[in-house]
């Protein structure tokens, strides 16, 4: 087992054991450069990175952590991050990571198609 392996989490391993059967490479931990709610520099580092994708992935790991808070600086920075809580029931979250994914994609090919037909050729 790598070391990065042997630094996950029970819920980080099972999400990267996941993407690897969705054969989805990722990186673990990268870090990414933030702005706070206050506008201050910040680097954290998401749980999964998936360059292919270029998205995120926190998995979530307990209700006593501000995800939301995350969830806010994320998106003030335009990131796409997916929350995955896999405590809360056992399978959903495999289910709701795939269907984020897929609303992220859908999200971003509308941006694009909106840009090029205000385009004037």
């Amino acid at each position: 087992m790598s070391s990065t392996y042997s630094d996950m989490t029970d819920a980080e391993l099972q999400v990267a054991e996941h993407l690897k059967e969705l054969k989805i490479w990722w990186s673990f931990q990268a870090p990414v450069f933030v702005f706070d709610e206050k506008d201050r520099p910040r680097v954290w580092t998401p749980d999964f990175y998936l360059p292919k994708l270029g998205m995120y992935i926190e998995v979530c790991g307990t209700e006593k952590f501000d995800y939301e808070y995350r969830e806010r600086i994320y998106k003030k920075n335009g990131l796409h991050v997916v929350f995955v809580h896999v405590y809360k029931g056992i399978g959903k979250w495999k289910n709701y990571l795939l269907k984020r994914i897929m609303e992220i994609e859908e999200e971003r090919h509308d941006e694009i198609m909106n840009m090029i037909r205000s385009l004037k050729f």
